[in-house]
């Protein structure tokens, strides 16, 4: 809790994966993939109640050696590739609210974006109810190489040209604006706005930044292998 505000966190974590099987579950640096946000989220100081989002009985046996009871499963329809993440969220805020337990805040933590510094979920906690004006909050990642204004298309006679059509040439990088690219480390919401709007992105979001080694999500498996390793520079660097 934070200036009396009671705060949620939720994991989703389906069990099915398309392009790295079993991925929650896979083995990331000694420990099961979810296992990093889990513990991110229960070294929290802010967070009231912590709750994983799954359809897999096997991460539910994680999720429960790690001291979080998961006693409601996720239904297989909110479970498929294409299912809304506000939707999960809903689900598993009307479940609380019918046994008597609201929040003020929700805090969804993606376990495909593990690599959070040990103070970023607090730091964003306190940003946004600090920011009273706010409804959301969403961790963003700077863009470099791969910024919007120079990506390309295959045009239907087969020849490369811009994305953008109607943009000024950009010759070098410091013509490029400043880009950001949504990562799942952090999105944060007022209960009442995600009720009401349905989403993390409203004309009322605030961003937290971050620094260039989390930008990364693991999709497949040379994600995997590139946030592993990011993982154990950081260890040594900070011993």
């Amino acid at each position: 809790m934070y200036k009396k505000k009671k705060i949620i966190a939720i994991i989703p974590a389906r069990g099915g994966s398309k392009r790295l099987v079993n991925k929650n579950i896979k083995k990331l640096d000694g420990k099961p993939l979810i296992q990093w946000t889990i513990n991110s989220a229960l070294s929290s100081k802010l967070i009231d109640k912590v709750y994983i989002s799954t359809d897999s009985k096997k991460i539910k046996v994680i999720s429960n050696k790690s001291g979080l009871n998961v006693f409601f499963m996720r239904p297989s329809s909110l479970a498929r590739d294409n299912s809304p993440t506000w939707k999960t969220v809903i689900h598993v805020l009307n479940k609380f609210k019918k046994m008597g337990e609201e929040f003020d805040y929700i805090v969804l933590l993606e376990p495909t974006s593990p690599l959070r510094g040990k103070k970023d979920i607090d730091r964003s906690i306190k940003k946004i109810i600090d920011y009273p004006e706010a409804e959301t909050l969403i961790s963003l990642g700077k863009i470099s190489l791969e910024h919007p204004l120079i990506s390309k298309k295959i045009s239907i006679d087969g020849y490369v040209e811009s994305y953008f059509k109607k943009i000024k040439k950009i010759h070098q990088s410091q013509q490029l604006d400043k880009a950001y690219f949504p990562y799942g480390v952090i999105y944060i919401s007022r209960v009442n706005a995600f009720y009401k709007k349905k989403t993390f992105y409203t004309n009322k979001t605030i961003p937290y930044y971050l620094k260039r080694w989390q930008n990364y999500e693991i999709d497949d498996l040379i994600d995997f292998k590139i946030v592993e390793y990011v993982m154990k520079i950081m260890r040594k660097k900070n011993g």
